[in-house]
């Protein structure tokens, strides 16, 4: 037992990581598994919380005799983890099935005998929290091996079932409404192509496929969310929001590579390093949203759950910075050329809005990736949903400022100015301003 503080400790860190989940039936089998803590789910209950447990064809395996009620079920909430953690630190011989801070569920000597070693109960919750399910085994030197079934939800008003956890619970309404945005916005921008296709390029047809992978990205979560939250299960549409988010995500750093480097509206081609980019970028968002999958599908019971976690926040922290690259560059190739063409208010135009979308998208992705998370940690379970409303209000005003800046339009006002502007620009090239 003397490795459990350490195993609390990673607990915490677990408990950061995981978002309340979202598929609220779950049916999994453990198989030889020598753990002695299993963490299940985390969820949100209200007052009318319940969670339901089944489990059946038991066998646990070990060299000594083992206790039955040293292997069991229970609920814990958060602010009890560190109590339990304290407990553990000042006797580490200690069962956390023995601690007083947990909401026991049952344990192993409630099994009906063999050969079905099974169990199956629903339990209430009467105090509202949110709530992780463990499984504990604090029988030395043995193995457990069982079919699990879980439900966790909550009762409606109206009697009916709720499975999705009492912060989340507004999710399919705000996905919804966002994919509406999103839909009208695609509308305006095809409007906008159309009546400016003299000067439309590729990359104004990419960026319309961006957004049509966007609405129907936030479609697909939207209805997914609503089907589980109506029967615990997703329905297959999980399978569609994860292909669309796949596209939607390789699409949009695509696009912000592309942007950055010019292409299209500048220039024609990409030069070899830039290339290098996109070759690098699109295989790491493929093993990201592998990782994604794995990570949203599953859960922390399976044993490789973090090392899916850690790959997924280093593969994204590693596209993040790679495609701030190709920025860099072309802030310095029109740095550069400003000095030899004699074009200094049309350089002086292309750096100024370069360093801006560098900005933009520094920022979206400092809020995305930082901001977001904290809010996802430090706000109260019933409010998880605002995580979500402000990094989907955060991509969205991102999407308005990069399309407006690179709109198709006939005189771009970063394009074309007038000769008066001409000596002006040529003083603001001298100072330092656009150096990175």
């Amino acid at each position: 037992m003397t490795k459990l503080p350490f195993l609390f400790l990673l607990l915490l860190l677990l408990l950061l990581l995981l978002s309340p989940s979202s598929a609220e039936i779950k049916t999994l089998s453990i198989t030889s598994d020598t753990r002695p803590m299993i963490l299940f789910e985390k969820f949100g209950f209200t007052h009318t919380g319940h969670v339901a447990i089944s489990v059946s064809s038991v066998l646990v395996s070990t060299s000594l005799s083992a206790d039955p009620s040293r292997l069991g079920f229970f609920l814990l909430s958060e602010e009890s983890l560190l109590q339990v953690l304290v407990e553990i630190q000042q006797n580490p011989q200690l069962c956390v099935l023995d601690s007083h801070h947990i909401s026991p569920l049952f344990n192993f000597r409630e099994l009906s005998p063999p050969p079905a070693a099974s169990f199956n109960h629903s339990y209430p919750v009467s105090s509202p929290n949110e709530y992780s399910l463990f499984f504990a085994n604090c029988a030395p030197e043995s193995s457990v091996s069982m079919a699990v079934r879980t439900e966790v939800y909550n009762f409606d008003s109206d009697g009916s079932r709720d499975y999705l956890s009492a912060g989340l619970t507004q999710l399919p309404s705000l996905f919804f409404l966002f994919s509406l945005a999103y839909f009208a916005f695609l509308g305006f921008w095809i409007y906008m192509c159309y009546t400016n296709k003299r000067v439309v390029h590729r990359i104004h047809l990419l960026m319309a496929a961006l957004l049509l992978m966007k609405a129907l990205n936030l479609i697909c979560a939207a209805e997914d969310k609503y089907y589980v939250k109506v029967t615990g299960t997703p329905h297959g549409w999980d399978v569609l929001f994860y292909i669309f988010q796949f596209i939607r995500v390789v699409l949009l750093f695509t696009v912000i590579v592309l942007i950055g480097t010019g292409w299209s509206f500048l220039k024609p081609f990409l030069q070899e390093k830039e290339k290098k980019v996109l070759m690098i970028v699109i295989p790491l968002q493929v093993l990201a949203n592998v990782a994604s999958v794995v990570i949203g599908e599953t859960g922390p019971f399976i044993k490789d759950w973090v090392t899916w976690n850690q790959v997924f926040l280093l593969v994204d922290i590693i596209c993040c910075c790679a495609i701030i690259f190709p920025i860099v560059w072309s802030i310095r190739s029109l740095r550069e050329t400003s000095k030899t063409d004699g074009k200094a208010a049309r350089n002086l135009a292309k750096l100024t809005l370069f360093r801006q979308f560098y900005m933009v998208v520094i920022g979206y992705l400092y809020f995305t990736r930082i901001v977001v998370f904290a809010l996802r940690t430090i706000a109260a379970y019933k409010y998880q949903w605002v995580s979500n409303a402000a990094e989907e209000i955060a991509s969205l005003m991102f999407y308005m400022v990069m399309f407006y800046m690179f709109r198709p339009v006939e005189k771009n006002e970063y394009f074309v100015l007038d000769e008066e502007e001409e000596e002006a620009a040529e003083m603001a090239l001298k100072d330092e301003e656009f150096e990175l």
